[in-house]
């Protein structure tokens, strides 16, 4: 009855479920694995005294940015100069603009600074002139899948749709540090921006992601093989009505 078994038809499903239910289950470990990391880095990152209470630091003693790092409140002197704003930023559910500033430090480069969060149609605070010191917390530069990027172009000029030195290289002559810092004091007229965890330590909606897409790897592979005995019995059933004539 199952000598059908043996034939190449059956050889090539054979092996194809010999290789997909491990490299099911292989994936759906390694997407598990992905999902204890980051419970792990979250757990790490509450462990770890919160980055508001901890003195302020030269900024170039904290880079490059990590997850130890960001967040830390980083200290730079310089002058302010160009000045952007980041379009479509929400903060308290209300729409408006970071300010974003930058400042050239006394190393050279320049270091963007969100002075805060201004309300659509607000006037800009001007920056203040002169030799100033600025304290806020460390931020990685954002990418692409941050949230609030504008990565569409088509923007007016003085505008940018994205935190980060890869924005600013065709926009300012400077060397721009691939980090920026938000104020923990904002200037009469704008709002603090909070600093955002950094990546990979919160249980986000990507934490859980990797959490459903084990289950679905499992499930894959536990299909195949259902699937793999389904068309066993149907074929020996059909091979045995041949035998009997029916």
């Amino acid at each position: 009855m199952y000598r059908f078994l043996r034939t190449p038809r059956w050889w090539g499903i054979n092996v194809f479920v010999l290789l997909a239910i491990p490299f099911c289950v292989f994936m759906g470990t390694w997407q598990l694995g992905k999902f204890e990391d980051r419970v792990d880095s979250h757990r790490e990152a509450e462990e770890r005294p919160a980055a508001s209470s901890l003195k302020a630091e030269p900024l170039d003693s904290l880079l490059p940015v990590d997850k130890a790092t960001s967040g830390r409140s980083a200290q730079a002197r310089g002058r302010f100069g160009e000045q952007f704003l980041v379009p479509d930023r929400e903060l308290d559910g209300r729409k408006g603009a970071y300010v974003l500033t930058l400042l050239r430090t006394d190393g050279g480069r320049s270091l963007p600074v969100v002075r805060g969060w201004l309300p659509t149609g607000a006037d800009v605070p001007a920056a203040p002139s002169g030799e100033v010191t600025v304290v806020g917390a460390l931020q990685a530069s954002e990418n692409p899948g941050t949230k609030g990027v504008h990565t569409a172009g088509g923007l007016p000029e003085g505008q940018l749709g994205m935190i980060s030195a890869a924005a600013l290289v065709n926009v300012v002559t400077d060397d721009v540090y691939d980090a920026w810092i938000t104020l923990a004091d904002s200037p009469t007229g704008l709002t603090p921006v909070p600093a955002a965890a950094a990546a990979g330590t919160s249980l986000d909606a990507k934490a859980f992601q990797n959490l459903g897409y084990t289950a679905e790897w499992f499930v894959f592979g536990g299909f195949v093989l259902f699937m793999w005995f389904r068309l066993v019995r149907r074929e020996a059933e059909a091979s045995r009505d041949e035998a009997l004539g029916l």
